[in-house]
């Protein structure tokens, strides 16, 4: 129920948004808005006021919305009324009303994400995880334990990091852009800096997921390699450990942290004649101010399509955090970064996925989007406002786009317009129109799929 209603806010607001961007500029132009509608399909509630030539109406299905305007293209307009058509006004007025829908999406991501800067959020500190084995970081010379203090692209001066969600911000920009990243780190956070450079071109990027963080060797950010809860009939259970029992070695392996613990669980297999079976370690832990040697062997589980090694406990505790917040200008600016940020990210992957660089699985539906608005609706106010902001900045883009269907297909017709002088025929009109939906359709059919495909997996 959460993630309907959280999905269900979410799509009313960005609609809502999106559709009083074109109302309001409309009016501003003196164009006559006969309806304004939230929703398709059968009204639920409507409403007019005496001072007002707009219906206001709710339709059943919230999957959209539309202002009508007074338009000779659609219906015969009273020769006192022409002046208010929407056909009949000058192009910079009809550009304005066209753009303002998806302008206003992103004038919405700004004062969301420039809320959450005022709030402040909760954000794990930009400390290092061990890097996994191979991975740039390490090739790098990062161990684990790093206090990352400023990072940068390669040829940008450094800036100071406020958290990880920060770092692996950077660092997902720099890999969908091939740009390498330079790090100033220190062994805790009043130390001298040393810089360590990622070298992100070498990355061939189809899509951002957990194996794009593997290569690149920054998964989270650094806990205690500390025991939680232990579950009954498991492997830790049987070994003898203990909830609070600190993991310092594992055979001739010294334990700095949590991840570095957990990808030692998870490789303590072995393959042999295509029969897998699982090895026993030697632990050394510290309880109660006492080390401690125990022995254990891990259980085998199946983890999609490999094998690798459970112990059935809790391994880690929540990362060290720190509150991130801005004043005013500050946080609106900041909102103002972001979004763009994300908006240029959005047209580049859309840009990859169109030339075959980037893979159509980054493509996500409403299943997807309903998903990760019950999630982030669950941990609270403020994730769900970053959800909302992302969502709005893809809705305003998605609709610059030049498509004939969209907005930006209107725009498109403009520009035309306005170099040739000469709007466009209603034959190519039509024609593009056809072409449009087709695409559109075309995506929202991958889109589903790779949603459907997605729960399959989970």
């Amino acid at each position: 129920m959460m993630t309907v209603l959280a999905f269900l806010a979410a799509l009313a607001l960005l609609i809502a948004v999106h559709e009083y961007g074109h109302y309001r500029v409309a009016i501003a132009c003196g164009v006559k808005v006969l309806k304004f509608s939230i929703g398709f399909g059968k009204t639920i509630f409507k409403w007019q006021s005496k001072d007002s030539d707009t219906e206001f109406v709710i339709g059943m299905l919230p999957l959209g919305g539309f202002v009508k305007m007074l338009d000779e293209r659609e219906a015969p307009v009273p020769a006192d009324q022409k002046h208010l058509a929407f056909n009949t006004q000058p192009l910079r007025k009809r550009v304005a009303i066209v753009a303002a829908g998806p302008i206003a999406n992103l004038v919405l991501a700004i004062l969301l994400y420039s809320a959450v800067n005022w709030m402040g959020v909760e954000e794990a500190k930009a400390i290092l995880a061990s890097p996994v084995a191979g991975s740039i970081a390490q090739r790098a010379g990062l161990v684990g334990g790093e206090y990352v203090q400023q990072a940068s692209f390669e040829d940008e001066e450094l800036h100071e990091i406020q958290s990880m969600e920060d770092l692996r911000w950077l660092v997902t920009r720099g890999a969908l852009d091939g740009q390498n990243v330079r790090l100033a780190v220190a062994t805790d956070a009043s130390s001298p800096t040393r810089e360590v450079f990622l070298n992100l071109k070498q990355l061939d990027v189809k899509e951002v997921d957990a194996q794009l963080f593997q290569k690149i060797g920054i998964n989270g950010p650094w806990t205690k390699p500390v025991l939680g809860d232990i579950q009954a009939e498991s492997a830790a259970k049987r070994a003898g450990l203990q909830v609070g029992d600190v993991v310092t070695k594992v055979d001739d392996v010294v334990i700095t942290d949590a991840q570095q613990l957990r990808q030692l669980i998870r490789e303590s297999i072995k393959v042999k004649d295509q029969q897998t079976s699982a090895v026993t370690r030697n632990w050394t832990v510290l309880r109660s101010s006492q080390s401690i040697n125990i022995s254990i062997t891990a259980d085998i589980k199946t983890e999609g399509n490999r094998q690798i090694g459970r112990i059935g406990a809790f391994v880690g505790t929540l990362p060290e955090m720190t509150t991130v917040s801005y004043g005013f200008f500050d946080g609106l600016q900041a909102g103002v970064v972001k979004t763009w940020d994300v908006s240029v990210l959005t047209l580049k992957m859309m840009g990859k996925m169109l030339i075959g660089q980037a893979s159509l699985k980054n493509l996500s539906g409403p299943l997807t989007i309903a998903d990760y608005a019950g999630k982030s609706a669950s941990l609270g106010l403020t994730p769900y406002l970053i959800f909302l902001a992302l969502i709005s900045v893809s809705l305003g883009v998605l609709n610059l786009l030049p498509l004939p269907v969209l907005d930006g297909g209107h725009l498109m017709y403009y520009l035309w317009e306005g170099v040739t002088g000469k709007a466009v025929s209603e034959l190519w009109t039509e024609r593009l129109q056809r072409g449009g939906i087709a695409l559109l359709f075309s995506m929202m059919f991958i889109a589903l799929y790779n949603d459907v495909t997605r729960l399959f997996a989970i």
